[in-house]
């Protein structure tokens, strides 16, 4: 299998909304989304990282500055299409989010973080997982493979028996990868490592929105954007859903919340630009 281009785009208003999918996603992860955004006017780009949509062996071939880059260009795309720019993210999604509002201060006018990522610590994760950035360290270690497990970050029965189905058919672009190699973790933690780092930086207005069930990052997360984000932020805890919050039981209220915050602040935005202007 050779990766694809599973990217989408939703032209529209004035406003534009980047939509970035996790680690080992794909973007049928934010599809959802990008549709209820382009709904209520915005233009959406949901675009595809590099590494991702293929095998295993593709994404391993890639890393973060890899990743990185692929922002800056679906950034670069989307720009000149709309007046301001806002992007949204889910897991390390939301990381490269914030990684691109402290690179680029002026490029966005607010970010929406789903399922922030920077600790695994949701209730289905091993209590061992703190060792794993030293076992990741280790010579042997690329022999490991950690594989996603019940309930795969969906509260939802019947979408979580249709995209397990999915991964098992081997079709990535669709439901994203079923685990994930020892270097693609490497490459994840570094990241991480790298954006708790910068988050007193980001002064974009940030909507945070994470599940208070997540199954793989805890409430933990979430609170640590709101007391360390340099910049306005506003945190929805969702009660319904687990660590896929884009397409579970409350994907119409992330829809909804993401809209209302774009449209008041990068309309602000746009609005002070033209005053100035």
């Amino acid at each position: 299998m050779t990766v694809t281009d599973n990217s989408f785009f939703h032209p529209g208003g004035r406003i534009g909304v980047l939509l970035i999918h996790g680690l080992s996603g794909t973007p049928t992860e934010m599809k959802y989304v990008g549709k209820g955004l382009a709904r209520a006017g915005h233009t959406v780009y949901g675009m595809q990282l590099a590494g991702h949509c293929g095998t295993d062996a593709d994404l391993a071939k890639t890393g973060w500055p890899d990743w990185i880059d692929s922002v800056d260009e679906a950034y670069d795309f989307l720009r000149p299409r709309v007046d301001v720019v806002c992007a949204a993210g889910l897991s390390m999604g939301a990381l490269l989010c914030l990684d691109l509002a402290a690179r680029r201060p002026d490029a966005c006018a607010a970010l929406a973080l789903y399922s922030t990522t920077l600790w695994y610590d949701g209730w289905n994760i091993s209590r061992l997982q703190f060792l794993v950035p030293f076992v990741l360290k280790l010579p042997f270690v690329d022999r490991f493979r950690y594989t996603e497990t019940f309930p795969y970050g969906i509260k939802d029965e019947r979408l979580r028996r249709r995209v397990v189905a999915q991964m098992q058919t081997g079709d990535s672009g669709a439901a994203g990868l079923p685990g994930l190699s020892a270097s693609s973790l490497r490459q994840l933690h570094a990241l991480i490592g790298r954006v708790k780092k910068i988050t007193p930086t980001v002064r974009t207005p940030s909507l945070i929105l994470h599940a208070s069930d997540d199954d793989v990052t805890g409430v933990r997360n979430a609170l640590f954007l709101q007391n360390n984000l340099g910049g306005p932020r506003r945190t929805v805890l969702l009660d319904d859903c687990h660590h896929m919050i884009t397409v579970d039981r409350q994907r119409d209220l992330v829809v909804r919340l993401s809209a209302e915050f774009f449209a008041e602040v990068a309309g602000n935005a746009k609005r002070a630009t033209t005053a100035a202007e």
